[in-house]
């Protein structure tokens, strides 16, 4: 039993050393051709940037509509509550969509910046002069933290979605199932929460995307 799991736990580490390798081979080749073409892990981390603040206005249109729909639906007096439920579940997948491509634009910067400052780190040993290598070196610090105070506010953004989502998903699911007037009555007592937090949800989308145009604008200095 013992060889068994040493065998096991042996195939894991196998796989996974041959996934790391993979990958940071994929990132190495990536990256090369890139610069082939003038386009360095800088250039590449502003695009990413770029995406991920674009991400996060997509999303933040994306849940101002599906307030208004969930507000459509709480003031609903048809009896198809059916076709009210399919318009609301549309907005909650969409919404679902939304936030899961601002997580991996997010996940993309952090691959890209994570790069970018290894290899800076590992060229100011590279350099014969002093005055050059401690002025590089300031430039670095600067960078790396103007860029945790900018994905910070990403994360920030990337949470204030979650809470919408679960008021969302519930009274989703509550009208899925109780197609009736006590539903919508349900969810007319949640709307304020769901308004609320969408509101939370806003003022964090904006901050980061202003952290991000700061960031950008001061890289591109």
């Amino acid at each position: 039993m013992g060889k068994i799991m040493m065998y096991k736990q042996y195939v894991a580490v196998i796989t996974l050393t041959f996934f790391m390798l993979f990958f940071s081979g994929c990132s190495k080749t990536y990256y090369s051709a890139m610069e082939k073409v003038g386009k360095h892990k800088r250039d590449i981390m502003v695009d990413r940037v770029e995406d991920a603040r674009d991400s996060q206005a997509e999303a933040q249109e994306q849940f101002k509509s599906a307030l208004e729909q969930f507000d459509s639906v709480v003031k609903l007096e048809e009896t198809n509550l059916k076709k009210a439920y399919d318009r609301l579940n549309s907005e909650y997948e969409d919404s679902e969509d939304a936030a899961q491509e601002v997580s991996a634009r997010i996940e993309k910067v952090e691959s890209v910046a994570e790069d970018l400052f290894d290899e800076w780190e590992q060229e100011l040993t590279e350099y014969q002069s002093n005055e050059l290598r401690r002025s590089s070196k300031a430039k670095l610090r600067s960078t790396q933290r103007r860029y945790k105070e900018m994905l910070a506010t990403m994360h920030r953004a990337e949470a204030s979605m979650e809470p919408v989502l679960k008021i969302f998903k519930d009274n989703v699911l509550f009208l899925k199932h109780n197609l009736n007037a006590q539903a919508i009555g349900s969810l007319q007592s949640e709307f304020a929460n769901l308004k609320g937090e969408i509101e939370v949800l806003i003022r964090e989308m904006n901050a980061a995307i202003k952290s991000s145009n700061t960031f950008i604008a001061d890289i591109n200095k």
